[in-house]
């Protein structure tokens, strides 16, 4: 039976860049943590298992999804007694890399996600050095179906559109977001946009909004934190300090899916078919 509620762990940390061994022994940790508070999900940032500028350093630190790897096999081991979202390299037979995440879930592998989008513009580099993923799906979890993207994937609107039409009630983003920009408002440019988007993201698909930014200084970057859970509504439900390690807990009452989609039809009145047919007629004339 599927449960009604739901708690969730945002691990904000700072990782040792290239240091797999020693982001494992953190990602234990927390999860003994959470898992000791009552969590039944925690979920890390973006490449939380590797660091985030890695360039050359990639295929040195990919790791395997699967129970012989060193880095999975604990991790594994560590979701039979609750669920993880982890971040990482991942090494495909013909030796491409791609940014990823895993969510494990009592003792396997049940879905991943490589990343989409590669920003490459600006300070960023991505592309130069990984894959792009080329699909964007939903899955199957104990809790309902669940959705995983990547820092500039939600940036886009379309990979989160397609997972709410795929099913998706529990989006989980991951991010390695480095502070910039400066304005009027106590907080950086970068944090105050990334809210807007989750919150309006939880208001259009009546959905779920679990996000987990990392926090730290690398290679000139400083990582922000400020990680976030929304409900269908778009109410905030709890939120992660900035500029520090922690462990924010959040329950989440999966009957509020009922009641605001009840009131709210967003999804029974979208019109998939009206969609996909003038895609079709965009795509054409391009």
């Amino acid at each position: 039976m599927k449960m009604s509620r739901l708690t969730i762990a945002l691990a904000q940390i700072n990782t040792a860049l290239g240091d797999v061994d020693a982001n494992l022994e953190k990602h234990l940790a927390y999860a003994r943590e959470a898992h000791s508070q009552g969590a039944d999900l925690v979920i890390f940032p973006e490449l939380s298992l590797t660091g985030y500028v890695l360039q050359d350093l990639a295929p040195a630190v990919a790791c395997f999804p699967r129970p012989d790897d060193s880095t999975f096999g604990p991790l594994l081991e560590c979701s039979r007694k609750l669920d993880l979202m982890v971040g990482f390299v991942d090494e495909d037979p013909r030796h491409r890399f791609f940014i990823s995440a895993a969510y494990l879930s009592r003792g396997e592998v049940t879905h991943v996600h490589h990343k989409v989008y590669l920003p490459t513009y600006g300070l960023f580099d991505e592309g130069r050095f990984f894959a792009w993923g080329d699909s964007v799906r939903a899955f199957d979890t104990r809790f309902g179906r669940a959705g995983i993207l990547i820092c500039e994937d939600f940036w886009h609107a379309s990979p989160p559109y397609l997972l709410w039409l795929d099913g998706a009630d529990l989006l989980f983003f991951c991010s390695a977001s480095p502070g910039r920009g400066l304005g009027a408002a106590p907080k950086l440019d970068s944090a105050r946009w990334v809210e807007h988007i989750n919150r309006a993201y939880a208001s259009l698909f009546t959905a779920f909004i679990a996000h987990t930014n990392r926090v730290g200084y690398e290679d000139g970057l400083n990582f922000w934190g400020g990680s976030t859970v929304f409900d269908p509504d778009g109410e905030l439900l709890a939120q992660a300090p900035y500029h520090q390690e922690s462990l924010t807990l959040a329950e989440i009452d999966l009957n509020q899916l009922h009641r605001t989609r009840a009131r709210l039809p967003l999804l029974r009145d979208e019109r998939t078919a009206l969609v996909m047919r003038e895609l079709e007629r965009i795509v054409a004339k391009d």
